[in-house]
């Protein structure tokens, strides 16, 4: 089982999928990886070689940001966007959209599931 950058590769998966299994690796970058190290993006992971682990691991540790850093530097970037009082941090910490999108009807996926709300009991 190949292990990259704290990440156990599976390996009955092409190399090009699972190199996506990285947090910040995409296909596009898996895709470039591959043809940068010239390994076949086809081959299954289990049937890679211990050098070709190892240049996969020393390319992707030395060329891209991925996993912890990545997360860190993210996550301080919306810290940064909250502590600032800025729009997006505003919207990041009540949880909305960032982006500009509209939230009239849509946007459940960052607002959760729908709360009916009732109008209460007419006064007498």
């Amino acid at each position: 089982m190949a292990r990259i950058a704290g990440v156990n590769l599976p390996n009955q998966k092409r190399l090009e999928i699972g190199l996506t299994y990285i947090y910040g690796i995409g296909q596009p970058t898996a895709r470039k990886v591959c043809v940068e190290l010239g390994l076949d993006p086809d081959e299954k992971v289990k049937d890679l070689t211990d050098d070709e682990v190892t240049k996969l691991r020393t390319y992707i540790d030395g060329n891209l940001e991925v996993e912890g850093d990545l997360r860190r530097e993210r996550t301080q970037a919306i810290k940064r966007l909250s502590e600032i009082g800025a729009y997006r941090g505003v919207r990041h910490r009540r949880n909305l959209p960032v982006n500009g999108q509209r939230t009239k009807t849509n946007a459940r996926t960052r607002k959760g599931p729908k709360k009916t709300v009732g109008r209460g009991k007419k006064a007498k």
